[in-house]
């Protein structure tokens, strides 16, 4: 029973036969069959060595060896190869996870010695604009003072920056769009009319202040929700707390401590007594609905997968114009350009049904764009082209990973090809999931790598974010062209590579075929 292997420029096409102990024989010298041997009448063997019983005088045929227990003499020789090549695998598997797993245990290492790379812009307007000019600031510098104080106290805390209202044009709004535009994590305002506003409650006793009207925390939770929510929103709200209590402290010591000041009118508005002031929050961007992280981050790693594995897949396909019978082989260089075109339709539709996934189950893709003042849910940054725009994401996207995949897998070949994927995602997720500022340096190469740009890309068309499309879009076409240029390249190593095996191989089956007739 003969098994013809499937085509492949890595493994040349041999034959294969079944042997009597369920092996495989691949010595194409030789057409004798498992049922030949059961039929076999020249003569009996030797049941363990397979010399025939009549020492070849009769013209009897040499039987398959028959097995032997592991500490056999015969198996000394293999015995000792086999533990040689199980350490040096051992150790090279051991090298390489220490060596690649290290990528990614070591970007969130350094995160709380660098939060300090997380600006969080501090602007005072308090008394600073008209018509409040003429009122002594209180809120906007106990504010200042605290975070600065923060600032001075060590290096783990959040990056808090003193701005004059002058950096933003005295506009409020502006301090929005900064934040919109990624210049900041977050922006903390005190409003020009915090203090005025204060002192007008416990003076009239106004019963309709409210005391979140003083201060404003601004911030983009689409832009990434996993910072926010483990590193920022946490020490903002701290803060925010610690100022409240210092503040409505010694503000209703004062309060209190003026005679002048009706107790009525504190009875009427004891919120302007405590706790005096709060900070309103907007996020401009919301991170909604739940179904959309698979888009953004986990689902990202299958479209590498999904590359790296189309290859396999797609090979022996191809190698067909070179290896089926009846026809002459095509021109190699055309095989090439089959190759490529074939491999970038195939991404093309790939990318298409792994984007319909989020169509299917509802990510919104047809809103219109949003303000970047004011808060929006949902928003998509090219209405009703926002799917094309994130399927061509995807699709850019693909190529970049599959190609760089393609071409490694041909240069180094099985089983290398494994360590390779799993470099290949350990080294994208490393710098694609995570805000690179939190990490060492060394990780700044991860904005050059595809999935970060794809991941950014994927979510200012999905948020309606501030956009670095063009940006993303040509990192990515970067790694296309120098994959499309090493592709050619690859192809004729790896034709080159199979030559030599085939060769090799030849050599030995005639080596042994020559000690056979000695």
């Amino acid at each position: 029973m003969s098994t013809d292997p499937p085509a492949d420029l890595n493994f040349p096409t041999t034959r294969f036969y079944t042997t009597a102990n369920g092996g495989y024989d691949n010595k194409s010298g030789s057409d004798q069959t498992l049922g030949d041997q059961q039929h076999d009448t020249t003569g009996h063997t030797n049941g363990r060595t397979g010399i025939p019983a009549d020492g070849g005088e009769k013209g009897g045929k040499e039987g398959p060896p028959q097995p032997v227990g592991f500490w056999d003499p015969s198996l000394n020789k293999v015995r000792w190869q086999v533990f040689r090549l199980w350490a040096r695998t051992t150790l090279i598997l051991a090298a390489f996870i220490l060596t690649v797993l290290s990528l990614y245990w070591a970007a969130l290492y350094h995160v709380e010695s660098n939060l300090s790379s997380l600006i969080i812009f501090v602007v005072d307007f308090d008394g600073q604009l008209a018509p409040y000019t003429g009122v002594t600031p209180l809120v906007g510098p106990m504010i200042t003072q605290t975070t600065e104080a923060m600032v001075a106290s060590g290096p783990i805390h959040l990056g808090y920056g003193t701005l004059p209202p002058s950096s933003f044009n005295n506009d409020p709004m502006q301090v929005r769009k900064a934040v919109y535009e990624q210049q900041a994590w977050a922006a903390i305002v005190i409003n020009a009319n915090a203090t005025a506003l204060l002192q007008q409650a416990v003076d009239t006793g106004n019963a309709s202040y409210d005391p979140l009207g003083a201060c404003q925390v601004i911030w983009v939770e689409a832009r990434d929700q996993d910072t926010y929510y483990d590193y920022v929103l946490p020490e903002l709200n701290t803060l925010q707390t610690q100022i409240t209590s210092q503040f409505g402290q010694t503000w209703a010591g004062m309060v209190l401590a003026n005679t002048s000041i009706s107790r009525a009118n504190l009875q009427r508005a004891p919120q302007a007594l405590s706790p005096a002031i709060g900070f309103s929050q907007f996020s401009l961007r919301p991170f909604d609905p739940p179904q959309i992280i698979p888009a953004i981050t986990i689902g990202l790693i299958y479209l590498i997968i999904i590359a790296f594995f189309s290859f396999p897949f797609f090979l022996p396909i191809h190698m067909k114009f070179l290896t089926s019978p009846g026809h002459p082989p095509l021109k190699f260089y055309q095989l090439i350009i089959w190759r490529w075109l074939a491999t970038m339709g195939a991404y093309f539709f790939m990318s298409l049904a792994y984007s319909l996934i989020s169509l299917a189950f509802q990510i919104p893709f047809n809103n219109e764009p949003g303000s970047m003042y004011v808060s929006v849910a949902n928003p998509d940054a090219y209405g009703k082209g926002t799917f094309v725009v994130y399927w061509m994401i995807n699709f850019v996207g693909m190529i970049a990973l599959g190609l760089a995949c393609e071409n490694v897998a041909m240069l180094v070949g099985q089983p290398w090809t494994a360590m390779w994927l799993i470099f290949w995602v350990i080294s994208n997720v490393s710098t694609g999931f995570y805000a690179i500022e939190l990490a060492p340096h060394f990780y700044y190469w991860g904005y050059a790598w595809p999935l970060h740009n794809i991941v950014e890309a994927s979510r200012s068309t999905l948020f309606d974010l501030h956009s670095r499309i063009g940006l993303n879009f040509g990192v990515l076409f970067a790694w296309v062209g120098v994959n499309s240029i090493f592709f050619p390249v690859c192809c004729y190593f790896m034709r080159w590579k199979t030559m030599r095996a085939k060769s090799w191989k030849e050599k030995n089956a005639e080596r042994e075929s020559e000690q056979k007739k000695n």
